[in-house]
């Protein structure tokens, strides 16, 4: 069975994008992969964090997970800083990434463009320790959104190095981007994606949390344009064409069968259908998510992940250290 691996950054509140560009699809590969899911949260601390919300968050997002259908029975669910292989075989793997590899990142790139002071360290090297996340289990496949398919370039070429230095170490993973829905945008600057750390992130980004009447406000208040036509056009309809792959990842409606059904309706009525299906969708979660807290779920789901990952961890890490010379052999 082919391994599929990822991880969700909980830094803030999960959200309609997370759900429609990942965790749904986490859902649906479980039954076909030996999947690996985890909770990066040694990522979220690379800027800072107020420890009670992190805490809140990181809780938040392993009974989302499981509110989404994701199965403990069937995928391995785990937090990062549980298996502590993963900050070791990151350090061994940004030993073998040069620096100018670093310095190509988009987001360092983006904050050191814009003159941000006091960028920790760990902001620039914490690429290698998500290629360590993915190299370490031999993911065959990483689902991510078009933004992130850099970090696994990164993690390819490195497995490729060490590879050819000292044999044998690495799988070389592949991108696995969805077809709809895969960069859902935000409702209020449909040219930005959807994101908790948007400035105006309460306008234009719906958590999956959200109360229903807030949800749907967000919804018809979303920005469309004054073409007065439902096509899906994403340079001069970013709004709309926004709107339709949401409804079409909820619904599983296609996209031209949607547009063809709106050919002599408006944007209020399109809005009100997308409404619906976004709130149908967080009602069913929402109420999961609270039957989770309650269960004592979190805290087992957890524990017999940790354990099992950390069987593929270390044994991967033994194995490289091994290969590059650090081991020493004990009686």
């Amino acid at each position: 069975m082919k391994t599929m691996l990822s991880g969700v950054k909980p830094s803030g509140q999960l959200h309609l994008g997370n759900y429609i560009g990942a965790l749904r699809n986490f859902v649906a590969y479980q039954d076909d992969y030996q999947m690996i899911v985890f909770i990066a949260n040694l990522h979220c601390i690379t800027v800072p964090q107020d420890p009670i919300e992190l805490h809140t968050n990181l809780r938040d997002c392993i009974a989302l997970y499981l509110a989404c259908g994701l199965d403990p029975k069937k995928s391995i669910i785990f937090l990062q800083s549980d298996v502590m292989a993963h900050a070791q075989l990151g350090f061994i793997i940004g030993c073998h990434t040069y620096l100018g590899e670093l310095n190509r990142m988009t987001q360092f790139k983006d904050k050191s463009s814009k003159g941000e002071q006091n960028l920790s360290s760990g902001f620039y090297t914490y690429p290698t320790l998500m290629a360590s996340d993915i190299l370490i289990y031999d993911a065959d496949f990483v689902p991510v959104g078009e933004d992130q398919k850099q970090h696994v370039e990164l993690a390819r070429d490195v497995a490729i190095r060490m590879n050819n230095r000292y044999g044998p170490l690495f799988k070389v993973p592949e991108c696995l981007t969805a077809k709809v829905g895969a960069r859902i945008m935000s409702l209020s600057d449909p040219l930005k994606k959807m994101s908790k750390s948007d400035r105006d992130g309460d306008k234009g980004c719906i958590y999956l949390l959200d109360p229903l009447d807030k949800a749907r406000k967000k919804i018809m208040s979303a920005v469309t344009d004054s073409l007065a036509s439902v096509r899906f056009d994403k340079e001069n309809q970013p709004g709309v064409s926004n709107l339709l792959q949401i409804l079409s990842a909820l619904t599983s409606e296609p996209i031209d069968s949607i547009t063809n059904r709106y050919q002599s309706l408006g944007y209020g009525s399109l809005k009100k259908e997308v409404a619906d299906a976004v709130c149908a969708t967080l009602e069913k979660i929402q109420s999961r998510y609270k039957e989770i807290l309650a269960s004592g779920l979190i805290e087992s789901t957890l524990s017999d992940g940790a354990y099992r990952a950390k069987i593929l961890a270390n044994a991967k890490l033994k194995l490289v250290q091994e290969k590059i010379g650090l081991e020493i052999e004990t009686q």
